[in-house]
């Protein structure tokens, strides 16, 4: 080991977000006895947003983590099914999910921030050379000869510095690493989808937990359950109403990620009724509902500037097509962890870490903007138009199994793959 290398060892490596993958970071890395210093925005952490979906690779590295089964059961649903329906009520493909389709470990759709709040509990619970330090954005970083220095910020103007072997960037879609590191990136890229997004207390859909998307490629309702049903059989059921827009004019100007009235959006849906689900009922009977572009950023060819690393949606933020998002997030987590155990907490392990993800998840990225799993959605719509009896006379049912099973290959959770693969951290450092 280099002077400098060993210099940086004595320093932590500090992390900009305490997102799900800069929390699942810092859990790695107390697992691994590495020094790290978390720095959040928010002066407290909230369990804030809606649902989100993690698929069994990212399952399979939170029990790994040492957050069980009993504890992920407390913030979410073992996804049991997958489904795409059409406009017309009829479906168009299923599948099994989770144990029930093979993998050794289960498909969570969960609570985003009640997610984030069990993580951030476990790392506190845990002990070890860990600092959260909130109330701080990350402003800028300088990278020199024996580290990095990292400027923060708080709300109320007070700058402090951090100095660390090592930063990585996990602090999201608008990341000031990021654009530290890509100061000419363009904005990001909208696909001319607008998405209505809110919770309603209802009755599980097809089984007790599936995971549904309806309608058309362009018009489309996906809807799935987060909670644990209660004595009156009542689960949380997550929405996303979805449309499509003209995009000559680019990315309107404005407040997204902005809250908004029922009536700004459901004469989209009014006539959505079905004899297994009232879509105007449910969409009324959600408390605040929030509007957001569908946007992702252009892959850029490394995550990597000397002594900083990108990370999750700050690294390769995409479309919410294909439930792999916070998923992947995980995995970059822990792969960075595999990486600081092969290399030590030096660049040579942010290298390699780059060297082997940027251009697969970049690749993925693209693959999701051109709608990801829900691609069938659009092939059926320009087959038929939406309007068919029996699906398999527009496409077959080996066609719609092809290309499932080559989206779950190109997200990393093909089911023999995953199940075969070796823990991404060695056993031996598992104990939290």
């Amino acid at each position: 080991m280099s002077i400098q290398e060993d210099n940086m060892q004595q320093k932590p490596i500090i992390i900009a977000g305490a997102g799900i993958g800069g929390l699942s970071l810092a859990l790695t890395l107390q697992q691994l006895k590495m020094p790290c210093v978390v720095i959040e925005s928010v002066s407290e952490l909230k369990p804030l947003g809606v649902g989100i979906n993690l698929q069994p690779n990212a399952v399979r590295e939170l029990y790994e983590m040492g957050i069980g089964e009993s504890q992920l059961d407390k913030v979410g649903v073992k996804t049991q099914e997958w489904a795409l329906v059409g406009r017309n009520g009829r479906e168009i493909y299923s599948e099994p999910r989770g144990k029930s389709a093979g993998y050794n470990w289960p498909q969570y759709s969960v609570h985003r921030g009640e997610l984030q709040m069990l993580l951030h509990d476990a790392l506190k619970s845990r002990g070890g050379h860990v600092s959260l330090e909130l109330g701080y954005k990350v402003k800028q970083y300088v990278n020199h000869e024996s580290g990095v220095t990292v400027i923060a910020e708080s709300k109320t103007g007070e700058v402090r510095e951090f100095e660390g072997a090592l930063l990585v960037g996990a602090d999201g879609l608008h990341s000031k690493v990021r654009a530290q590191m890509y100061p000419n990136q363009p904005e990001p890229h909208w696909s001319g989808a607008i998405m209505w997004r809110g919770v309603t207390p209802g009755k599980t859909m097809r089984t007790d937990a599936s995971f549904i998307g309806l309608g058309h490629h362009d018009h489309r309702l996906v809807v799935y359950p987060i909670s644990q049903p209660d004595d009156e059989g009542m689960s949380v059921i997550n929405w996303i109403a979805e449309v499509t827009v003209d995009t000559s004019n680019g990315l309107p100007s404005g407040d997204w990620n902005r809250q908004v009235k029922l009536e700004d959006f459901i004469h989209h849906f009014e006539d959505w009724n079905f004899d297994w689900l009232d879509v105007p009922a449910m969409l009324k009977g959600a408390g605040d509902v929030y509007e957001y572009p569908m946007i992702d950023r252009d892959p850029v060819p490394t995550w990597v500037d000397d002594k900083v690393v990108l990370m999750g949606d700050a690294a390769h933020v995409m479309y919410p097509v294909g439930s792999n998002g916070a998923s992947q997030a995980i995995i970059d987590a822990r792969e960075l962890g595999a990486a600081f155990i092969t290399h030590g907490v030096s660049v040579q392990a942010i290298n390699a870490f780059d060297a082997k993800l940027c251009k697969p998840i970049s690749e993925l990225v693209l693959r999701n903007r051109g709608s990801g799993p829900f691609g069938l959605l659009r092939e059926v719509d320009e087959r038929c138009g939406g309007d068919f009896t029996d699906i398999n006379d527009v496409i077959s049912q080996a066609e719609m199994d092809e290309f499932m099973h080559n989206y779950k290959a190109a997200a990393g959770f093909a089911i023999e793959a995953l199940n075969n693969a070796p823990s991404i951290i060695p056993k031996e450092n598992h104990n939290a």
